[in-house]
C-alpha cells in the first residue's frame, strides 16, 4: 500500500504500509549528490552528510546517537551521485522519536567551526582508507576514465585540496540552496499508516524552506576510442575494472540490459564467472554490475587477479562481450536470468528498510512510484533478440574504458587489445 502526499511548500511525504511488521523505517531524502557539485566544492555533499551528525542546537553528537540507539534503533546516512539519504529504523511505536531526531539534524545542525575542522580530518582519513583498498580505488579511477572532467568522474569524498577549501560558509551556502522543500522527501515504511505519518511529520515538514529544486549538469561524452587508465602500485593483485557507458534510468532498454548483465556476470551461473573462474581459474572472483543515472549509465566488470593473467583475462572478457553482440542468449539461459532477476527483486523488498529505499529512489528518480508488479511484467516480456540488440548498442569500441590498479607501469598491449575490439 503506497501513499504519496505533496505539501504546499513542495515537500513530499510517502509511506509503504506494512501492518504485519513490528518495525518502522524512516528516510529523509534530499535530491542533491555529487552531480550537483562544482569542481571547487567537490565533496561538499558528503561533508554535509557527516556534519549533521555532529550536533544540533538541542543535541550533542552523542545525544543524537543515544536518542536512536537508546530505543533499540539505528541511524545512518549515505551520499550518492544523485541524492543524499539519512535513515533510521526502530520499533513502530518509536516513529515520532525517529522523526524528531532526523528533523533536528537537518533543520538545526550547528556546523561548529571546530567540528568542521575535526571532521575534515576524519574525511581525509576516510579518503586515505579508500585509496589503500585497491578494489575501491580502481572503481574511482574507472569513474574518472568514463566521465572525465565532470561530476560523475569525481570522488564523492572530495580530494584533500577541495576538502581544505570547504569552510562553514560553503557548507551552509550549499545546504541552503539544495536542502529545500521541493528537493526533500520524507519516507516511512512498516507498521505505520499514511494518515498517522502526515500528522506526525506535518510540524517538521512546514519548517523546510521553499525553493526551486536545482538541476545538475548533463553528462558529457567525447569518447571516440577505448580508454585505459593505470594506477601503478606495489600490490599483490591487479584490480581490473572494465566500464561500458550505457543508458539512463528512463531508457526502455534498461530492462533488457538488466537481464543482459545477469547473463554476462552478475552471479556464479553467469558466463564470465564460468569462463574466467570455473573453466580457467584466472581469478578468484569476477562480476558485473549496472548503474543508472538520470541521463546516462554504465555496466562495470570487476575482477582481482594475478598480473600475469591480465592479458588473457581481458581477451576472454572482450570475447564474451563480442559474443553477446553476435548471438542472442538461448531460451534456457534467458529463463534462468529472468527467474533470478525476478526472485532477487522480490527478496529485495522484504524488509521495511528496503521498501524505504525503494520509495526514495523511485520518487526522486522518476517523480512517481512505478509498481513492482509493472516492472516484473516488463522484465518478463524481454526476448533474446532484445538482449542482443542492447549488446550491439552498448558493446562498442567507443564505449570501452579500462582501469587498473596494478604493478604495471603501462599497458600498451592491453590498449591494443581494446583497440581491436
Amino acid at each position: 500500500m503506497y501513499h504519496v502526499t505533496r505539501l504546499g511548500n513542495g515537500l513530499t511525504l510517502a509511506t509503504a504500509e506494512m501492518p504485519h511488521m513490528t518495525s518502522v523505517s524512516l528516510g529523509l531524502w534530499v535530491a542533491a549528490g555529487g552531480r550537483w557539485e562544482p569542481p571547487e566544492l567537490n565533496g561538499v555533499c558528503h561533508f554535509i552528510e557527516h556534519m549533521v551528525f555532529k550536533g544540533t542546537r538541542r543535541r550533542s553528537a552523542r545525544q543524537i546517537s543515544q536518542a536512536v540507539e537508546g530505543i533499540g534503533g539505528y541511524l545512518n546516512a549515505y551520499t550518492s551521485e544523485e541524492n543524499t539519504c539519512f535513515y533510521s529504523r526502530a520499533r513502530q511505536d518509536h516513529l515520532d522519536d525517529l522523526l524528531d531526531v532526523l528533523a533536528d539534524m537537518i533543520l538545526n545542525s550547528r556546523f561548529d567551526r571546530l567540528d568542521i575542522d575535526r571532521e575534515r580530518n576524519v574525511i581525509k582519513e576516510e579518503l586515505a582508507m579508500y585509496l589503500d583498498q585497491p578494489h575501491v580505488h580502481v572503481q574511482e579511477l574507472l569513474n574518472a576514465t568514463l566521465w572525465p572532467a565532470q561530476p560523475l568522474g569525481r570522488p564523492l569524498t572530495g580530494t584533500p585540496i577541495t576538502l581544505d577549501r570547504l569552510q562553514r560558509k560553503q557548507l551552509l551556502g550549499f545546504m541552503g540552496d539544495h536542502y529545500v522543500a521541493s528537493s526533500t522527501l520524507l519516507v516511512a515504511t512498516g507498521c505505520v499508516s499514511h494518515r498517522r505519518f502526515l500528522k506526525s511529520a506535518g510540524p517538521y515538514a512546514a519548517r523546510f524552506t521553499s525553493g526551486q529544486r536545482p538541476r545538475h549538469l548533463p553528462a558529457r561524452n567525447d569518447q571516440s576510442r577505448p580508454c585505459l587508465s593505470v594506477s601503478t602500485k606495489e600490490v599483490e593483485q591487479t584490480q581490473f575494472a572494465l566500464g561500458v557507458r550505457t543508458c539512463s534510468r528512463h531508457d526502455e532498454r534498461r530492462f533488457a540490459l538488466r537481464l543482459l548483465n545477469t547473463v554476462l556476470g552478475e552471479n556464479m551461473s553467469s558466463r564470465l564467472f564460468q569462463v574466467i573462474r570455473e573453466d580457467r581459474g584466472l581469478a578468484y572472483n569476477i562480476s558485473s554490475a549496472i548503474s543508472f543515472f538520470d541521463d546516462t549509465g554504465d555496466l562495470v566488470i570487476s575482477a582481482g587477479l594475478d598480473t600475469d593473467n591480465l592479458s588473457e583475462t581481458l581477451r576472454l572478457v572482450l570475447r564474451e562481450l563480442r559474443t553477446m553482440t553476435e548471438r542472442a542468449p538461448t531460451p534456457a539461459e534467458l529463463r534462468r536470468a529472468r527467474d533470478y532477476v525476478l526472485g532477487q527483486f522480490d527478496l529485495s523488498l522484504e524488509s521495511t528498510e528496503s521498501q524505504m529505499m525503494w520509495l526514495g529512489e523511485q520518487l526522486l528518480g522518476y517523480g512517481r512510484i512505478v509498481s513492482p508488479a509493472a516492472i516484473k511484467q516488463r522484465i518478463a516480456r524481454i526476448t533474446p533478440a532484445e538482449i542482443r540488440r542492447v549488446a550491439r548498442d552498448f558493446f562498442r569500441r567507443d564505449r570501452l574504458n579500462l582501469a587498473l590498479v596494478s604493478p604495471l607501469k603501462r599497458g600498451r598491449r592491453l590498449q591494443a587489445q581494446l583497440d581491436r575490439f
